[in-house]
């Protein structure tokens, strides 16, 4: 093959080049490609429900065009306020409480000297994450009944009397709250942890110099070395500030507490698929879907401002 006598021509065959050496990695991004235009896009067709009188018999199609009728009637919903509401305050209970958990953790693990306890205790704190709600709320039920559950039976021992930690709101969402942080802040922190590792060890011997103890270090070093990470992280949990997970609240709620443990996933459920008013539901769905994307704009916006890099 001839020398190639223009840059452009120089080009054309280094992208030629680099196609031959890497058309696996292609042909392997056609399958994850595949999901997500069949499992992700193609069903966006259906947001229109939303927009529409939707019958099931006659399509999607075939329903008429009501306008925004589905979100007028969304907003004039007691459910619906209530379930944003419950949404909004879980989520932020979440982010508060939640967030800092597994930073911390982090922080700890990486200061503790023992190899062997700090293996066995990331290992311990990681398996939570691997139980469903399903599960969790089983374990919950039978630690925290009113009767019989083991807390309660330890607290009846020492002159206690019985707690409702399941029957009543405020109980209630302090027992959600503290089960999401146990289940998810072990995991939590193996992003925290390998942000640390990749901290300059130079630099704290530097700080050491400098007389910095060990708070010293972990304030002036460590929390800078990862506050990038901390700030993804921030913009993603933010993004979801909205959104509402289904199984976590509808396997932990009763009766008793659906004043606060009614969110907009359980509201979903129960009106859109078991009561059939799929427009209704979707037109909801579609405003939380929004909100959370302004979220998640706005608070990638924000970390720009602060100088840090955002998602993308």
């Amino acid at each position: 093959m001839a020398a190639p006598d223009t840059l452009a021509e120089r080009k054309r065959l280094d992208r030629i080049i680099y196609i031959k050496r890497s058309w696996m990695l292609y042909l392997m991004l056609l399958l994850p490609m595949a999901f997500f235009a069949v499992f992700r896009y193609i069903p966006m067709w259906n947001i229109q429900i939303a927009f529409k009188d939707y019958n099931i018999f006659r399509g999607v199609g075939e329903s008429p065009w009501v306008g925004m009728k589905w979100f007028a009637a969304a907003f004039q919903s007691r459910d619906f306020l209530n379930a944003l509401r419950n949404t909004i305050l879980l989520n932020l209970l979440d982010l508060i409480i939640g967030f800092p958990a597994p930073v911390i953790l982090a922080i700890l693990l990486n200061e503790c000297a023992f190899r062997m306890f700090k293996k066995f205790s990331q290992t311990v704190m990681y398996l939570p994450h691997f139980l469903s709600w399903i599960i969790i709320s089983g374990i919950a039920s039978q630690l925290f009944a009113p009767s019989g559950g083991v807390i309660n039976v330890a607290l009846a021992k020492i002159g206690l009397g019985p707690v409702e930690f399941l029957m009543k709101p405020n109980m209630w969402v302090g027992t959600y709250i503290g089960l999401g942080v146990w289940k998810e802040m072990g995991w939590g922190t193996i992003i925290y942890l390998a942000a640390i590792t990749g901290i300059n060890p130079e630099i704290y011997e530097a700080a050491e110099v400098d007389g910095a103890g060990r708070w010293g270090k972990i304030w002036h070093v460590t929390l800078p070395g990862i506050r990038s990470t901390i700030i993804v992280l921030l913009i993603m949990n933010l993004g979801r500030i909205l959104g509402s997970e289904f199984d976590r609240p509808y396997t932990m709620g009763n009766p008793s507490v659906m004043q606060v443990a009614d969110v907009i996933g359980t509201m979903v459920y129960r009106v859109g698929i078991r009561s059939g008013q799929f427009s209704l539901t979707s037109a909801v769905g579609l405003f939380q879907s929004a909100v959370c994307v302004i979220f998640l704009l706005a608070a990638n916006s924000l970390s720009k401002k602060f100088g840090e890099r955002g998602i993308w």
